[in-house]
């Protein structure tokens, strides 16, 4: 009798102990995650981490702003869009393009730091970020465009050609130039046009100035120019003459920025309009021709 009941508390103290014993188990499986159940806390942890960095990154346009300043690269050989001038004794570079860039740097809040370079070397500068925009008569073409962005147009000019003075005679229609010897710019809108001129040899230089001195020197016969540019430097040489032949008109120029930066191209159309609105542009152009012109 007293042994039976001995049993039976003996397999109820087993029963009970069995119960706790897998409510522990229990509540530790519920404490201690599995390893996939981690690995998903863990990946959305660093999503959230980089969304948050991606929106807070800097962009152009502020990496200026904080840098207090903007870098224009130009080519200075094209007046009157921009050009070298001496100027209370010291060499400047000036021209209606420069007065533009010192405007978007102006309502940009920032300084404006100019590098000079050759014109063929501005879009390989500009990609590789070690200049910030370009100004620099460059026209928007579909080539240049898959490699940069552009602004708005903000000038257009008829295609002219510069010869020696001379030969005035001798050049007075486009079939004239057939058998010429025609430079033009390299990497330029201008060096297509003398490409398409049937039977001219064409010379392609990189600077403007050596063209110029190509012609003086009659090793070429013509200089396929913009408008403005062959006429500033016929007007300060007498040797030079811009006869009254055109090539057409030119697509329009625009600044140039390297791709994905809109908030910058957007506040340069920004300073474009206002220009463009208040009649600047065309004041610019006055004042650089006359410049130009001095001697």
């Amino acid at each position: 009798m007293f042994g039976n009941g001995i049993r039976k508390i003996l397999t109820v103290l087993i029963v009970l102990t069995l119960i706790v014993g897998l409510a522990g188990c229990s509540e530790e499986q519920k404490a201690e995650p599995t390893n996939a159940e981690e690995k998903s806390t863990e990946t959305t942890d660093k999503e959230a981490t980089n969304a948050e960095t991606t929106n807070t990154e800097a962009t152009k346009l502020d990496k200026i702003k904080k840098a207090g300043k903007i870098v224009l690269g130009t080519a200075a050989d094209y007046p009157p869009y921009e050009f070298h001038k001496e100027i209370d004794g010291a060499d400047t570079i000036v021209g209606f393009d420069i007065e533009i860039a010192k405007a978007i740097a102006n309502d940009l809040g920032v300084e404006l730091e100019i590098k000079d370079m050759k014109f063929d070397g501005l879009l390989a500068a500009l990609v590789a970020d070690k200049i910030d925009f370009i100004v620099a008569g460059m026209v928007p073409t579909e080539e240049r465009a898959q490699s940069v962005d552009f602004t708005k147009k903000y000038y257009q000019a008829e295609q002219s050609v510069l010869i020696r003075a001379e030969d005035a005679e001798k050049f007075k229609t486009k079939e004239d130039f057939k058998e010429a010897v025609v430079g033009a710019q390299k990497a330029t809108v201008q060096e297509k046009i003398a490409n398409s001129i049937e039977g001219a040899k064409v010379k392609g230089i990189s600077k403007i100035t050596d063209l110029v001195l190509e012609l003086d020197n009659k090793k070429i016969d013509a200089i396929i120019l913009v408008n403005p540019v062959a006429t500033a430097y016929a007007k300060s040489n007498p040797k030079l003459y811009v006869p009254e032949v055109s090539f057409g008109s030119e697509e329009g120029v625009a600044a140039a920025i390297n791709k994905g930066n809109e908030e910058l191209v957007n506040a340069i159309n920004e300073t474009l309009d206002k220009l463009i609105s208040e009649g600047k542009i065309d004041e610019f152009i006055s004042e650089a021709t006359k410049l130009a012109e001095e001697e």
